[in-house]
């Protein structure tokens, strides 16, 4: 297989048609996710836009959420004026998704009205991102998505990397996938996984399907891991560099909320929310209300990092049409 050098990555979270993402990019994974990746040499290097494209919003949410946690730009296409439409628009304003590209692709008697469509955006916190009136071609759009990766600032922290499956494969062993959030690995490193507590060695990695030396942030990588048990690893473990003590480990937590433009829920004693945060879904009850402070005991333990940490979204599934409660930070 060829050895991959370190190629940036551009996590593009896209809500829009199939039809938009199979004109900008080459149709990949399907999970609650679909992934598309166009690759183009750029500078020297090979450039990489990946498209997300959360599936079954607005009947579920989480697919949305998750998408945010990776994603650093985003494009949402517009074909109506919704509820559906705010909830989107605030998901990302919520998750300091900043730049973006936001294009409206009318329907056949269905006219969008680009300055509602500015006002939403401006209320939402994505008042900096880019409207196009109409449908540009796809160069277009991949221009400008490379344009915006080019002003990205690259950040220089730890390694988290939320599992989101793991298996065993024949003549490899034990191999665990997720995106890297923050910081790198590389072949060979020795790594803890959390909550079991447990050490391995990287034997290998591979980013879309290349055997590379080093994943980096933004990156979905197959990790093969040595000297582990196969029992450490479940869905939404965590895998960091030994002894780097980055992580908390909440069981309980008391914080206040920014509220979320458009949010009127009053949360109450009792009521059950779920937090987003790096590829975490985790689900918590409030125990006790302090003026702006709630407590909350989750479910199973929420996993914040101690520095550099994004928003985590607040949510309640039966807040509908506008789930999104609003964001903290531990």
């Amino acid at each position: 297989m060829t050895l991959r050098i370190i190629m940036p990555v551009l996590n593009v979270a896209f809500v829009g048609s199939e039809s938009l993402a199979k004109k900008i990019a080459k149709k990949g994974d399907v999970r609650d996710i679909e992934s598309y990746v166009y690759k183009e040499e750029r500078n020297g290097e090979i450039g990489i836009i990946s498209l997300l494209r959360p599936l079954k919003h607005p009947e579920k949410i989480r697919p949305l959420l998750s998408v945010l946690n990776v994603a650093k730009v985003g494009i949402i296409e517009i074909s109506k004026v919704d509820s559906a439409l705010g909830e989107i628009c605030v998901s990302f304003g919520c998750a300091k998704i900043e730049k973006g590209l936001v294009i409206i692709n009318s329907q056949t008697g269905n006219w969008v009205d680009p300055d509602q469509v500015r006002i939403i955006l401006e209320q939402s916190g994505l008042k900096n991102w880019e409207l196009l009136e109409s449908l540009p071609d796809e160069h277009s759009i991949r221009e400008k998505l490379f344009s915006l990766m080019d002003n990205l600032e690259r950040e220089d922290s730890s390694l988290i990397l939320p599992v989101d499956q793991f298996f065993n494969v024949k003549g490899v062993g034990l191999v665990a996938i997720g995106y890297v959030q923050s910081g790198s690995v590389s072949k060979h490193d020795t790594i803890q996984v959390l909550p079991a507590d447990e050490n391995g060695i990287v034997r290998s990695l591979q980013v879309m399907d290349d055997d590379v030396e080093t994943a980096v942030s933004g990156d979905r990588v197959g990790l093969a891991i040595r000297n582990l048990r196969e029992e450490a690893l479940h869905r939404g473990c965590m895998v960091v560099h030994t002894d780097s003590n980055v992580l908390n480990r909440n069981l309980s937590s008391t914080f206040s909320i920014i509220k979320a433009p458009f949010q009127k829920r009053i949360l109450q004693i009792g009521d059950v929310i779920h937090a987003a945060v790096d590829m975490q879904f985790i689900v918590g009850r409030i125990k006790n209300i302090e003026g702006p402070n709630l407590t909350v005991d989750w479910e199973v333990p929420l996993w914040t990092r101690k520095e550099y940490s994004p928003p985590i979204i607040i949510t309640q599934l039966d807040a509908g049409p506008m789930r999104i409660i609003g964001t903290t930070v531990l």
